[in-house]
């Protein structure tokens, strides 16, 4: 496992869930790849000379066996880019390149969810479900 000390805003963005303003393209592809776990806050006075931001240390333990296995990583990437790529539009106009409304259908999820409030399992359903179509 992997342990890292970084600006304390920067390791919440990594361990973010879902629907949470943090959540983002990095959550999504840090916990696809690893199992992320926020340890402690480190304050600026443990430091010489103090910096102006907090500090956090969080885990990184690399997957045995991924929970959910995308059939094309690189597919997934670009999918996960899309999605992020203009964060206050619906998954609907951001994925439109990828899925039609009928498959939004077929997925079962709500076209109408901006890629904040998808988990990344949902993400890797939707990657493994164009790769199967196509």
């Amino acid at each position: 496992d992997m342990h890292f000390m970084l600006q304390k805003e920067v390791v919440e963005r990594m361990v973010a869930q879902p629907s949470t303003p943090a959540y983002g393209r990095l959550s999504v592809m840090l916990q696809y790849h690893l199992a992320m776990e926020y340890l402690i806050t480190v304050p600026p006075e443990a430091f010489d000379p103090a910096p102006k931001v907090e500090s956090a240390f969080v885990r990184c333990v690399p997957h045995i066996t991924k929970p959910f296995v995308a059939d094309d990583v690189t597919l997934f990437a670009k999918l996960v880019l899309a999605a992020f790529g203009q964060r206050r539009k619906t998954i609907r106009n951001t994925l439109k390149d990828f899925l039609s409304d009928e498959d939004f259908t077929q997925l079962n999820i709500d076209s109408q969810l901006r890629a904040e409030n998808l988990s990344v399992k949902d993400f890797v359903n939707i990657s493994n479900y164009i790769s199967h179509k196509t």
